[in-house]
Parts: structure tokens; C-alpha cells; sequence
């Protein structure tokens, strides 16, 4: 079924102690008036539960999906440091959506289940496990930041905010997230409307030089966000879905005006080197060593300087408006030489965030005339 927008202006109560919400697969679910203990169907969810949950994002995590442990490992290793009891939430499977263990998520005895929408690293709508928990009683909703992030994040956030009680919170995010994307659309509207906007192309290599060259998003995912901060994503000419991979023959062929990798792992674990301990200087030399591997080094983006990286998670969460903000000055430097992406990296944290705004999240190599 095809993503729509959840329903969550109108939600009506199907009892005293129960609510009936539409979630961002369409499906009509009743939740419990007062949430206890929540499933988490990727353990990345935490991110947006913390958003709306304040200084205690853990106090009703009953389980997880254990993607955030083992493939995050900067950004549990910044919330253990915080919360030590991360440890001690029971794990209900492993990094793959084949790895979810309907029996362990029994086990803890949820009250809601919440699933992503893509299913990569957790069940997705139509997939046994979900009916199996729904039948033995656990409502499931489905939420989405990844595939079509412009469009699911607002309801999206509403839907988690009604089902968890949490709507003020969710509102105030939300003021917040349009008002950093109009720092975005607004410039570049003036721009386009006085016929003064150029349209740049791109190329985001995605967990660069940690898998075959090279994966890229397509018609969704970070291409929504390439074509927000004004660019063209050159992924969307070849991959369909939201995600895929593209030759290098046909990046060569393309030769981007800008390219940018994504990375997650500490120093040392390959790719770029970006989170929440990443170092600029490590950034920075483990992009360079990225962009020179080949066939990117060849490009012209990279011989003239015009490369750059950013945290790969900014794919599935709601902090990909840090990600908007950084490609606008990518793309339009002139355009936005005073939008400073990390000023609003650190407000979104000071004011959402129970966790410091460590390390470093985007960064660029000095650039040079072509």
C-alpha cells in the first residue's frame, strides 16, 4: 500500500481507554489511551521517540530491534553515555527484518509496537510478524522518515505525538522543522522567481567505501532533500524506489557538479568518519581518502574541490533538516552564506534532545578552482 498522511487531526475515541489513529500505511489501528510499555521495530527510532519523549526518552522502551546497537554505534555509544540502562533493554532481534523474533516481542509485553514504513531493519506492514502481534493483541503502527521523508515526517510526528500522548511536544517539533526547511525554501524561491536559481547535479554516495560503488538514493529518500535545497539528484535519473545503486560507469558519464558521501562509524572502521565522537580532522581526512578512491576521484566535483560528507542516519530521521540545510549551502554557497546548519544542529538539541550535540555531522574539503 502506498504511504499516505496519518490521520491525526481528527482521532476519535473508540472507548474510554482506547484511541483510533490512521498510521502512514493507511491502516486504521486502535491504541490504548495510555501507553506503558512501547516496542521499538528499529531500535533508530529512538531518535524521533526522543524527540518527543524530553529528558526520558528510555522510561517506556519495553524493547528494540538491535540495528541501533550494531549499526549505530556512535550514536548508542553518546545515549548509553547518558543512559546507561540502554544496556538493559531486551533486544527482540538483530540489524535485518529477518532477525525480529515475534516470541521475544511477546516477551516483553508492549502496549504499542511501532514499525518503519521501508521494513529494512525491522517487519514491515504486510509481513507475518506484524499480523502475528496483532493477533495475539499488540496494535502496531507504522511510521516513516526514510522513503519519502518530506512528506511522512509531519504526520509521522503527529501520529507518534496522539499515540503516545505526546502532542504538545510533537507540535513545538514541528514549528521548529518548517521554520528550518523555510530558511531553505524561501531563498530559493526569491531566487527562482527572479530567474537567478541555476540547478546543480549530485551525486551522495551512501556509506561510502564500506560497500561496492556505489549506492545512492533515487526518487525519495535524500533525493527529496537534494531537490529541497535545490539540486538534482543524479540517482533519480536511473533507481526507481527510494534507494538503489548506481554503476560507475554512469557517474562518470553524469560527472556531478557536487558530490557528497555519507558516513557512520567511528575512526577506523572505514567509510567517512562522522557521529557523535568523530574529530573535523577526522572527517576530513577520511573523506579525502573517499573521494580519492576510484572511479570518484576522476570526477570533476572532486579534482575542483566541490566534495563533502554528512552523517548517514540523516536518512531516517527527523534531524534530516541539519541535512536540507547543509546541501542548500552545497549547492547555492553564495545563496546561503550566513544559513549556519550546525547553529540549528545545536538548537534542535537544546531544545529536543536529551543528549549533547557532539562530534561532527557534516563537513567539506577546502575548495579549489576547477
Amino acid at each position: 500500500m502506498s504511504p499516505v498522511q496519518a490521520d491525526t487531526g481528527s482521532s476519535k475515541s473508540t472507548s474510554t481507554s482506547r484511541i483510533e489513529v490512521t498510521d502512514l500505511a493507511g491502516r486504521q489501528v486502535s491504541v490504548p489511551l495510555h501507553v506503558n510499555r512501547l516496542l521499538l521495530g528499529e531500535g533508530r527510532m529512538i531518535y524521533a521517540l526522543s524527540i518527543l519523549e524530553g529528558h526520558d526518552p528510555f522510561a517506556r522502551v519495553a524493547g528494540w530491534q538491535g540495528d541501533f546497537r550494531g549499526l549505530d554505534v556512535q550514536g548508542y555509544a553518546a545515549y548509553h553515555a547518558r543512559f546507561p540502562e540502554a544496556d538493559q533493554v531486551p533486544l527482540v532481534g538483530g540489524t535485518s527484518a529477518e532477525t525480529f523474533s515475534v516470541e521475544q516481542a511477546l516477551n516483553v509485553n508492549p502496549d504499542l509496537a511501532i514499525m518503519a514504513l521501508t521494513g529494512g531493519h525491522g517487519p514491515g506492514p504486510h509481513s507475518e510478524a506484524v499480523k502475528q502481534l496483532e493477533a495475539a493483541g499488540v496494535p502496531v503502527i507504522f511510521v516513516d522518515f526514510s522513503q519519502h521523508p518530506l512528506r511522512n515526517t509531519v504526520p509521522s510526528i503527529q501520529l507518534l505525538g496522539k499515540a503516545i500522548g505526546r502532542t504538545s511536544e510533537a507540535a513545538a517539533f514541528i514549528d521548529f522543522y518548517q521554520q528550518s526547511l523555510d530558511q531553505v525554501r524561501e531563498p530559493l524561491a526569491k531566487a527562482r522567481e527572479a530567474g537567478q536559481l541555476n540547478t546543480p547535479s549530485l551525486f551522495i554516495d551512501m556509506l561510502a567505501g564500506l560497500q561496492d560503488c556505489c549506492g545512492s538514493p533515487g526518487e525519495g529518500n535524500f533525493g527529496e532533500l537534494i531537490e529541497l535545497a535545490g539540486g538534482h539528484n543524479i540517482g533519480a535519473d536511473k533507481i526507481p524506489g527510494a534507494i538503489g545503486t548506481l554503476n560507475p560507469e554512469f557517474i562518470l558519464s553524469s560527472d556531478p557538479d557536487v558530490y557528497v558521501a555519507t558516513g557512520v562509524f567511528g575512526e577506523g572502521r572505514g567509510g567517512v568518519t562522522l557521529g557523535y565522537s568523530a574529530t573535523q580532522a577526522q572527517a576530513e581526512s577520511s573523506l579525502r581518502a573517499i573521494a580519492s578512491r576510484p572511479p570518484i576521484g576522476e570526477l570533476t566535483a572532486v579534482r575542483a574541490g566541490r566534495v563533502h560528507a554528512m552523517w548517514h542516519i540523516f536518512y531516517d530521521s527527523p534531524e534530516h533538516l541539519i541535512a536540507v540545510q547543509a546541501l542548500a549551502k552545497w549547492l547555492h554557497p553564495e545563496l546561503f552564506s550566513t544559513l549556519d546548519p550546525e547553529q540549528t544542529r545545536k538548537t534542535l538539541y537544546q531544545r529536543f534532545m536529551p543528549i549533547p550535540p557532539t562530534g561532527v555531522f557534516t563537513v567539506s574539503l577546502p575548495t579549489t578552482a576547477p
